[in-house]
């Protein structure tokens, strides 16, 4: 069977982002695969390319052959002069900088509004007779669940 490493692409229109999988080369591009070993996001800044060194270079290694994209995504991870033997392959991919951290600026107003006292007193008044009616409530039931059991003992 011959195995190939290529891209499935996945996304919507116009925002694609690929999953990197070893496949049959008979199957269809987003068809069934054997597994998948990678990410890469080309439409972020910078873009996103994560893969599992040590899947790909297994896969290389029991003869599967990298689609040309996948080769290029290879070389710059630093897997594909891995496979070739180059001792010092390293990975030129761009890492993003990290965001910020959020700060709470004191200027300006809260966006969460306190709810008004009025309506915190009156649930809290009609509480006590809600609770009541429900105490009374399993009373009624319990004579309701033993007379069937007496019914059925002077059935027999």
């Amino acid at each position: 069977m011959a195995v190939k490493i290529r891209l499935k692409r996945m996304g919507k229109i116009r925002a694609p982002y690929y999953r990197i999988v070893v496949a049959d080369s008979r199957t269809k591009r987003d068809g069934r695969v054997i597994e998948e070993i990678g990410k890469y996001h080309p439409t972020h800044e910078p873009s996103v390319i994560e893969v599992d060194s040590e899947r790909a270079q297994y896969w290389l290694s029991v003869g599967a052959q990298p689609t040309e994209q996948v080769r290029a995504l290879l070389k710059l991870t630093g897997d594909w002069g891995q496979y070739k033997g180059d001792k010092n392959a390293v990975s030129t991919v761009k890492i993003a900088e990290p965001k910020p951290a959020f700060s709470l600026d004191a200027s300006k107003k809260s966006v969460i509004k306190p709810k008004a006292e009025k309506k915190a007193d009156a649930p809290a008044a009609d509480a006590p007779a809600a609770d009541a009616p429900a105490a009374d409530a399993p009373a009624a039931d319990a004579p309701a669940a033993d007379a069937p059991a007496a019914d059925a003992t002077d059935a027999e």
